[in-house]
């Protein structure tokens, strides 16, 4: 068996990197084009960093370790179907495995702001591929051969079908191995100080006014409550993440691909990831549309919008911490000013308002982008994996670092609690139901406008005795049982 009357390549032992300087002549189908010669991308790389260096916003990293999985299983289905030799099988494999693993890093340098259907990053990823094969097996870089960019590496693909793979790989991984557990671990968390403080009374409040009391614990329960939810939406959204467009190539009809190559394909993707990936039954929407990545990104905003009302409920309790309400004492991390001295910051919480803010912006833009879909495709693809990947990165470490410098570490002033407690004029609500409501809101009234306490303008209106007042007005009495409320 030979490859051009010379027996098949074999793999060499090169590690990864180019000592050459300089330039190198790479070329595609329109010409040639200078390259860096320490670079392993070519032609169409080449050109996208010359028309497209906008601003400093690079795709991200992991959609190149996604499509490294996308061209590994291509390639091993090819060869399957003898549409490929296992010597350049094994040689593409190779290569993909090192982008997978991060070792091509280097060599991914294209910018967001490119082809609305990533063909750039497509062609980035099969330059790249192509060339370390080229290597690995002795060849001369820039030529093309033995493996080329877009009839080996590509093979049966378009960026059409293989981004949004990409994209759904790079997804999936965001949210199981750094999203859901983070979250998960300050639910647990949260959970844990609710416990604790099961039976602590305290003031509630609604409006941002006085309210009828509940315990801290059953506060704390709600925030807790709130981050289960959103996990599991999270996870409900992630199910269309598993449909995968390969095998679709350019609209849909699989043109260029073998019958079965979609199904065998994603059975690999799965193989190699160990998701429950499957191909897409219908790639017309598949391509057509980024709808499945609007719902999850529309997921991530739900947690930005519990982790906003939870960081904004701590800081708020924190204030202070002597003119405020006090009843949080927050973990005193770093000097929170530069001139008021002794001064310490909820700096925890409003970093996760902040990161709350930008997700809700990520994923507004996200929903715009999913809107611009026309007939066979939507070309807005590199601004929503760029946005869902960008708050899923600063949700995941949001909450790891609120988590452990803020949560953890947060207790609470029982002496605070209890004197808001005693003061607060809307336990008269317990008398309601005894003396009616008009009769409880002129004690309330007349107890504000004398400043006496709720008892002394109680027994003042005659409606009800010292002995039924102290047998009605017991907060810890008015707090219900549970969780689940009447």
């Amino acid at each position: 068996m030979t490859v051009d009357g010379q027996p098949y390549p074999t793999l060499k032992n090169v590690p990864v990197g180019l000592d050459d300087r300089g330039n190198r002549t790479e070329f595609d189908s329109m010409g040639k084009v200078q390259v860096p010669a320490d670079k392993y991308w070519g032609a169409q790389t080449q050109r996208s960093l010359l028309h497209f260096s906008i601003g400093s916003d690079r795709m991200p990293k992991a959609v190149y370790r996604a499509y490294g999985v996308v061209k590994k299983a291509a390639a091993i289905v090819n060869g399957q179907m003898d549409r490929l030799p296992q010597w350049k099988v094994d040689a593409i494999v190779m290569a993909a495995d090192e982008a997978i693993e991060g070792k091509l890093d280097d060599h991914f340098p294209l910018f967001v702001w490119q082809t609305g259907s990533g063909t750039q990053s497509n062609m980035n990823v099969n330059e790249v591929l192509s060339n370390r094969a080229i290597q690995l097996l002795g060849g001369e870089l820039g030529s093309q051969h033995p493996i080329g960019p877009n009839d080996d590496v590509n093979m049966g693909q378009s960026s059409n079908d293989s981004f949004p793979t990409a994209m759904h790989i790079a997804a999936i991984s965001i949210i199981d191995e750094r999203l859901v557990p983070e979250l998960e671990k300050l639910a647990s968390t949260i959970e844990t100080k609710a416990r604790g403080w099961m039976d602590v009374v305290k003031v509630g409040r609604t409006h941002l006014e006085d309210a009828t009391p509940l315990s801290v614990g059953q506060e704390w329960s709600g925030w807790a409550a709130q981050i289960r939810a959103v996990v599991a939406e999270i996870k409900r959204s992630r199910i269309g993440l598993l449909e995968l467009a390969l095998g679709g190539t350019a609209v849909g009809t699989g043109l260029n691909a073998p019958q079965g190559f979609s199904t065998q394909v994603a059975a690999k993707i799965a193989d190699i990831t160990g998701k429950d990936f499957v191909t897409a039954q219908n790639k017309f929407m598949a391509q057509g549309t980024l709808d499945a990545m609007v719902r999850a990104s529309a997921a991530l905003r739900g947690a930005a919008v519990a982790l906003m009302k939870i960081a904004n409920d701590m800081r708020w309790l924190a204030s202070g911490p002597r003119c405020g309400l006090g009843e949080l004492n927050l973990p005193a991390n770093e000097p929170g000013s530069s001139i008021m001295p002794g001064k310490v910051n909820p700096t925890q919480c409003e970093a996760i308002v902040m990161i709350a803010i930008q997700v809700i912006g990520d994923d507004t833009a996200t929903a715009f982008a999913g809107s611009q879909g026309n007939f066979e495709l939507n070309a807005m693809r590199p601004i929503i994996i760029n946005n869902f990947l960008h708050s899923a990165t600063v949700l995941s470490d949001g909450c790891e670092k609120f988590r452990v410098y803020s949560v953890e570490g947060t207790d609470i002033n029982r002496e605070r609690i209890r004197s808001y407690l005693d003061n607060n004029l809307m336990l008269v609500t317990a008398l309601s139901p005894i003396i009616g409501y008009q009769k409880a809101a002129h004690i309330a009234e007349d107890a504000m406008a004398t400043g006496s306490t709720l008892k002394a303008a109680a027994l003042a209106s005659g409606a009800v005795t010292e002995e039924q007042y102290d047998a009605i007005i017991v907060p810890k009495n008015m707090i219900g049982e549970g969780l689940a409320g009447a």
